[in-house]
């Protein structure tokens, strides 16, 4: 039986802004994170993220740390279908509403940073679009990851534009490098049926392996 090829469902997602809360808990299997974003649900309204406050919100979920994860920028152009890979649990954060989109099993061992590479239970299909201009961390073994989303957090003036010269700006390890290239066919990235694979830079700029 021949497989069916991904199907977009929402278009025009470069450029959206979203934002992320990381809770760390301690599991019996070492450390997790649960993943809450406004995606699909608000642009993450700056007057209220102003008003997060970390520390807070760890205490009041139970949590061992929280991590505000944005405000970022879409670098994608389409989405397709989500799978439910966790109970849709809605939260408020100060106005804020979330809904946990994703877990990532930290394990025992815990190395924070960046270009550290991590799998992520998303369920999620991502296009990048014929024509459009990617931007790649390629690491020792010739694996690019493309980047996903922009952070504005680090670097607020972090613009696409921007992105074209911002590997004269990282301080990538050694057989790290960044590029940029123009898509001649659509990249599609299909974690709706095994882990994610990511990693950021030290901007916080997130990256996601194509396969």
């Amino acid at each position: 039986m021949a497989e069916i090829a991904p199907q977009r469902l929402i278009d025009h997602m470069r450029g959206i802004r979203y934002g992320e809360v990381l809770a760390m808990f301690l599991r019996d299997t070492g450390l997790e994170a649960e993943v809450y974003g406004t995606q699909m649900l608000n642009d993450c309204p700056q007057e209220l993220w102003d008003t997060l406050n970390a520390d807070e919100i760890a205490k009041d979920m139970g949590a061992v740390f929280v991590k505000l994860n944005g405000p970022r920028y879409w670098l994608l152009d389409g989405l397709g279908s989500k799978v439910a890979v966790v109970d849709p649990v809605f939260k408020d954060f100060n106005g804020i509403q979330m809904r946990r989109i994703a877990t990532i099993p930290i394990g025992a061992d815990f190395a924070a940073g960046p270009y550290t590479i991590r799998n992520v239970n998303r369920g999620a299909v991502f296009f990048f679009d014929a024509g459009k201009t990617v931007y790649e961390l390629v690491d020792p073994d010739g694996r690019a990851f493309v980047l996903q989303a922009r952070c504005v957090g680090v670097d607020p003036g972090m613009t696409e534009e921007s992105l074209a010269t911002l590997g004269e700006r990282l301080a990538l390890p050694e057989g790290w490098s960044y590029r940029t290239r123009l898509l001649d066919a659509e990249l599609v990235v299909d974690t709706s049926a095994t882990l994610a694979t990511v990693v950021q830079d030290e901007f916080e700029n997130t990256y996601t392996l194509p396969y």
